[in-house]
């Protein structure tokens, strides 16, 4: 069994190993680097051996690769109430920042 990593990162958890490609929210520290390193490890499994962090796992990392930053699809948000004459839309996309986890560290 290969090494594994459970990350958190824009309150959202992820489960990554070595060549994991991962869509996460936009990260400024990543903002014209090509590398980022992810230090929020919830959990890492290496064969046998399981480590649980409380909140994270001391000294362990995920190094990751940037492939790039995109737009999501947008989302619309419409509200309607009959009869009344009234209706709200919104719209949203979110920036998002594509990875490639290179290696889980821990």
């Amino acid at each position: 069994m290969s090494k594994f990593a459970i990350i958190e990162t824009g309150a959202k958890q992820y489960r990554v190993e070595s060549g994991t490609l991962l869509e996460v929210e936009l990260l400024e520290a990543a903002e014209g680097q090509k590398e980022v390193t992810l230090d929020q490890v919830l959990l890492v499994k290496d064969g046998d051996k399981l480590s649980i962090g409380t909140p994270s796992v001391p000294g362990a990392k995920v190094v990751c690769e940037v492939l790039g930053e995109f737009r999501a699809p947008k989302v619309i948000n419409f509200k309607y109430r009959r009869r009344k004459k009234s209706s709200r839309k919104v719209g949203h996309r979110q920036d998002l920042l594509r990875l490639r986890v290179k290696e889980v560290n821990g």
